[in-house]
């Protein structure tokens, strides 16, 4: 299954309908589906560096009532747009895991991005370049991404209902290191920019990242995706440049971290690390740790009947708290 494939299974190939109503209270029935989708760059993404490199999309699970999605390879960069039902002007970027080896579409995306539209805010899901493909630099690729997300998002404010000072980010396992580099690294020079969007700050008003790899230090690191990022023989600077934890400083925005103490895949220890750092620079952070949840949780079924199910309303609470709301 390819890129255009996946698009035309979200109803992208022709006109764009509307989102049908769903129930607050649980996950969509069936694979959810954006309102838009665009590019992020014009033209090739840069530093491609094999000109027979395509898309490629893993039907992981073919059950529609339960979809399990993943984009394996990227070759475009993109944004899936969920529009907010109502929009207050808030916006998040939304950047699933996948182990940097691939990005989820379904738990990790278009469900949070259906849950977030409900709520008025208005939702882009970022399918970003992974550094196992061929690109230069690859270790920046997605963080390119991300800050190229931000500052289209803010410089396309006008077309999405959204001000551009109340967009935050959000990230889910790898895709909450890619929300957590972006929070501590925003103001890396890691691409040379291609249009006027790339004037815009692409620093997030806040960043949630969510069950996150967040260091590259051996000890308590997510080897797999460590490996991916940086290679498994990454010498201590590199490890350091992109640990997250090791990279907050005051401009850091404010962060809601939340994570399972049963986590077997990624330890908690990531989170507790950034939480530390964080709390060391005065950053503001709300953390919370659920005893029951495991890895990849997302926000649906794997959490229904938990207290693990009630994050998303807990980081609401916490986002209108610094403002996103307005």
């Amino acid at each position: 299954m390819d890129r255009r494939d996946l698009l035309a299974a979200a109803g992208l190939t022709g006109p764009l309908l509307p989102l049908a109503a769903r129930a607050a209270a649980a996950p969509p029935a069936g694979p959810a589906k954006p309102d838009a989708s665009f590019p992020l760059w014009p033209g090739d993404a840069p530093g491609l560096l094999d000109p027979n490199f395509r898309d490629h999309v893993v039907v992981r699970n073919p059950d529609p009532a339960f979809p399990d999605r993943a984009m394996d390879h990227i070759l475009t960069p993109r944004l899936d747009v969920f529009r907010a039902k109502k929009p207050n002007g808030a916006a998040m970027l939304i950047t699933p895991g996948g182990g940097y080896a691939r990005v989820v579409v379904d738990k990790e995306g278009y469900e949070l991005g259906t849950w977030l539209a409900e709520r008025g805010i208005t939702a882009f899901v970022l399918f970003y370049r992974l550094p196992g493909d061929p690109w230069k630099d690859a270790s920046n690729v997605a963080l390119a991404d991300a800050q190229r997300a931000m500052r289209l998002i803010r410089h396309q404010a006008a077309k999405w209902q959204v001000d551009p000072a109340r967009v935050g980010a959000m990230g889910f396992s790898a895709g909450g290191h890619l929300c957590a580099d972006l929070a501590t690294r925003f103001d890396r020079k890691v691409y040379a920019p291609v249009d006027a969007a790339d004037a815009l700050d692409p620093r997030p008003m806040l960043a949630a990242p969510i069950y996150p790899v967040v260091s590259m230090d051996p000890a308590f690191a997510h080897m797999g995706s460590r490996t991916q990022l940086i290679g498994k023989d990454a010498d201590a600077a590199t490890a350091a440049e992109h640990s997250p934890e090791r990279q907050v400083g005051p401009h850091t925005p404010p962060c809601f971290l939340c994570h399972a103490e049963d986590d077997a895949t990624v330890p908690v220890q990531n989170t507790l690390a950034l939480r530390a750092a964080l709390k060391a620079a005065k950053v503001p952070v709300e953390t919370h740790l659920f005893e029951v949840g495991g890895h990849g949780f997302g926000w649906g079924r794997l959490t229904q009947g938990k207290p693990a199910h009630a994050w998303p309303e807990l980081f609401l609470a916490w986002a209108r708290g610094h403002g996103l709301l307005g």
